[in-house]
């Protein structure tokens, strides 16, 4: 494999296989292991704030739960067609949010990371634009718009929240844009963001703009992957990135999605044995041979990839240079 092809690594919420995802330090540890790029979940407050957290849902990945105050904000909700329990960011102001520490959010697999439990705070996507400003390099941000629908029926467009909260970014050649809904991003587009944007493709289910104005008749995302979904998407968005069972499953969907012009990430790598391809687990609760599953991932000639250990993906991605 050519140097000039081999595939972006991007820190999937920072390293986050080392420290609790969306914090400083897993930003700044990711841009220390050189990954290429970051990837931050982005939601908002009730105040309007763009804060970094997996989802708005946050009892998994903060302290919220511990602070009486906010007992009564416990609620249930339909987020994309799905229930959730739990506290939202739309029910916070940016100064409620402030007061909560990050947390791990998978503690079992990754009990090393447990602790740092409660050492950060929450982040302001303009705290990660601040960081990547500052680093001593070039470092891209792949930024994910996340629930665009459902922030779009409680009043925070998350599209004209982005956009104003880029600033300069916006036109920075450092950025692309994802998505699992390609409503917003043509919004985006709509508003002068400039940066690729790219459709966001789950193993299962439909997108949730879709279902909102189709019902039943939405289109899966496995329709959008055929040769007719490609080309649908083809000029609408500048790429797709799949789940990566996807990509194991079909890997000729690169070379059908470049014909299109379209580029092609997958996620996300992982190290750790039950989230690798059976094939790749070696049994026990530690890394199993993620070497092999990475390098395979990487052959397949996908343009970037989103992973967890970002310092594992770059050894990955050496080893593939003639």
């Amino acid at each position: 494999m050519r140097s000039d092809r081999l595939p972006l690594v991007i820190a999937h919420r920072g390293a986050s296989g080392y420290r609790p995802e969306h914090t400083r330090d897993a930003y700044l540890l990711a841009i220390e292991m050189g990954a290429d790029a970051v990837e931050p979940d982005i939601v908002a407050t009730r105040d309007g704030v763009l804060v970094i957290r997996h989802e708005n849902e946050i009892s998994g990945t903060t302290d919220v739960a511990a602070h009486p105050e906010f007992a009564d904000r416990r609620t249930t909700k339909v987020i994309d067609g799905q229930r959730v329990t739990g506290w939202f960011t739309e029910d916070f102001t940016w100064a409620e949010l402030a007061t909560l520490r990050s947390l791990e959010r998978l503690p079992r697999i990754r009990k090393a990371n447990a602790a740092f439990d409660g050492q950060q705070g929450v982040l302001r996507l303009s705290d990660l634009l601040a960081v990547l400003d500052e680093a001593q390099r070039p470092v891209g941000l792949v930024a994910e718009v996340k629930h665009a629908t459902h922030f779009d029926s409680v009043g925070l467009p998350l599209d004209e929240l982005l956009t104003a909260e880029l600033g300069g970014w916006a036109r920075d050649d450092r950025l692309i844009v994802e998505s699992f809904e390609t409503t917003v991003l043509g919004k985006l587009r709509g508003r002068g963001v400039s940066a690729p944007v790219v459709f966001l493709v789950e193993a299962t289910g439909s997108p949730a703009d879709e279902v909102a104005l189709l019902g039943n008749a939405a289109p899966t995302y496995a329709d959008h992957l055929t040769d007719a979904g490609l080309d649908g998407l083809a000029g609408k968005v500048d790429g797709i990135s799949v789940a990566k069972s996807i990509l194991l499953e079909s890997a000729e969907l690169v070379e059908r999605a470049h014909a299109r012009s379209l580029r092609v990430f997958t996620w996300t790598l992982r190290a750790e044995n039950r989230f690798l391809d059976p094939r790749f687990r070696l049994g026990g609760s530690g890394f199993g041979d993620w070497m092999s599953e990475f390098q395979l991932i990487m052959h397949s000639g996908v343009d970037g990839v989103f992973a967890d250990q970002p310092d594992l993906a770059i050894t990955a991605r050496s080893s593939l240079v003639d």
